[in-house]
């Protein structure tokens, strides 16, 4: 797919896009070998991200998040936003050490007025591939604030292996699954006791594991309840010993107690019938609800 694109003919708008830096081009923003760095500041089984400073200009940043899905979000983060909507180029070009390379077409994308750039999907992947490959991806505007001159924002490749090697190893450990996928989870119980059955237990297991590594989660809302087996006083104490049990639990993993909050009804609000084996099981759960602050 990738010679694909590099063999497709470019419009006259982007050729004059990855010509070299000259007088159609206002102004040229990227980090000189000796400034030029590359950090992974987020490194958790939820959320990779690797930084760099594009001197004078803003930030350039990687970010992959847990997800059923393998995903890439790049961002870049402009001191000043953008004054209006404008067209980009994104191109490779060669470093200043091979001269005579071509420079390559990636794609053509919007800029939106007062948004930072953003690329997702598989252009966030070709740009990772033309950094390790030594190659800058560059974006070419025209620069709002000087009479349609161009501006041309290049990412370094100078000291990204060592850090995208750790980002890679980071991406490698991400949950398989997103806060979508364990927001609101119904989980069963064994029967008579207030242990989860065998497959409850490993979703807990996977909800735990994100609570942990996510300081944003503020609120884990339980509702226990119980089948009618059994009397209705019984039937409430075991609903609130199975609500205590969780609530100790969360807090294990340093969630605040003012941040759980938890409802034992018993053998109310039943969602099946508890004649037969089945209808009872469906009613032993508990619901898990998770909130989180929106940033």
């Amino acid at each position: 797919m990738k010679s694909a694109i590099r063999q497709t003919l470019l419009p006259l708008c982007i050729a004059a896009a990855i010509a070299p830096i000259s007088a159609s081009a206002s102004k040229y923003y990227g980090a000189q070998p000796t400034e030029s760095v590359w950090q992974v500041k987020v490194d958790t089984p939820i959320e990779c991200r690797v930084e760099h400073v594009i001197p004078n200009f803003g930030l350039a940043a990687f970010t992959s998040r847990a997800s059923k899905k393998i995903n890439l979000d790049f961002e870049l983060e402009m001191r000043r936003p953008m004054g209006q909507t404008e067209n980009v180029a994104l191109v490779s070009k060669p470093p200043v050490w091979t001269p005579g390379e071509p420079a390559e077409y990636i794609d053509r994308l919007k800029f939106y007025q007062q948004f930072d750039g953003y690329v997702d999907g598989q252009t966030a992947w070709s740009m990772l591939a033309e950094l390790e490959s030594g190659r800058l991806p560059t974006f070419s505007f025209r620069e709002w604030q000087s009479r349609g001159k161009r501006v041309e924002v290049a990412l370094s490749p100078v000291a990204f292996q060592s850090s995208y090697n750790e980002f890679s190893a980071c991406l490698s450990r991400l949950l398989p699954y997103s806060f979508e996928d364990i927001a609101f989870t119904t989980l069963h119980y064994d029967e008579n006791g207030d242990d989860l059955n065998k497959q409850s237990m490993a979703k807990l297991a996977q909800i735990a594991e994100f609570v942990r590594y996510s300081p944003d989660i503020d609120l884990v809302l339980m509702a226990t309840y119980t089948d009618t087996r059994g009397a209705k006083a019984a039937n409430q104490r075991m609903s609130e010993k199975r609500a205590k049990k969780l609530e100790e639990y969360f807090m294990s993993l340093g969630l605040p107690k003012n941040r759980i909050q938890v409802e034992a009804y018993g053998e109310r609000r039943p969602i099946a019938v508890n004649e037969t084996p089945i209808g009872r099981n469906k009613n032993r759960r508990v619901v898990i609800s998770l909130g989180r602050t929106i940033i």
